[in-house]
């Protein structure tokens, strides 16, 4: 028998009818689903110094057990001594088994190392039913090793559904143990 990810089994079985209940879908066809998860951090300093690129894919593909890859920028920008072109940031991008492995990881070990955590904020919600999380410290993570990082750096996790409004991205996220605040 083939592994299956706790979240996935999870969202099989009790999510999918939790969020049938909620919301009256007709068909299992219409139950929003994660998509994927990308996990992304610029840095803004490698236009002088071109190693702290490398150093950011590394700690994205630690992270997410993924291979990272370098992005580039499309357009000169002089005030920032930008050429188009130039590698300017890093992502990953999380589909399938890796994805909820990533996400449980996320929800169970990192989230709660945040110093004085009380929940994540609800209006990351783009109005098409993505969520938007920033996260200040990569250190959070358990892969990461605090005595071989050069500086902390923050990152953004986007979390593509396939739902409709946010209110039903929302119900999904939550049901899959994101900590939202209680307003």
């Amino acid at each position: 028998m083939a592994y299956v990810p706790r979240l996935k089994q999870e969202y099989k079985e009790r999510v999918i009818k939790a969020l049938e209940e909620e919301f009256g879908y007709k068909n299992i066809m219409e139950v929003p689903r994660l998509q994927k998860i990308v996990v992304s951090r610029g840095v803004g300093a490698a236009v002088a110094d071109k190693k702290l690129i490398d150093h950011a894919v590394d700690e994205l593909t630690m992270i997410t057990g993924q291979k990272a890859v370098s992005t580039v920028s499309k357009k000169d920008v002089a005030a920032f001594k930008l050429r188009k072109g130039m590698p300017i940031g890093a992502k990953v991008t999380l589909r399938g088994e890796r994805m909820y492995e990533f996400l449980d990881r996320l929800v169970t070990t990192a989230l709660p190392r945040v110093r004085d955590f009380q929940g994540i904020r609800a209006t990351g919600f783009d109005g098409r039913g993505n969520y938007n999380l920033g996260i200040t410290e990569q250190i959070i993570f358990p892969e990461i090793n605090i005595d071989k990082i050069n500086r902390i750096n923050g990152m953004d996790i986007t979390f593509v559904t396939s739902a409709q409004t946010d209110k039903e991205a929302k119900s999904l996220l939550s049901e899959l143990g994101l900590p939202f605040k209680k307003n």
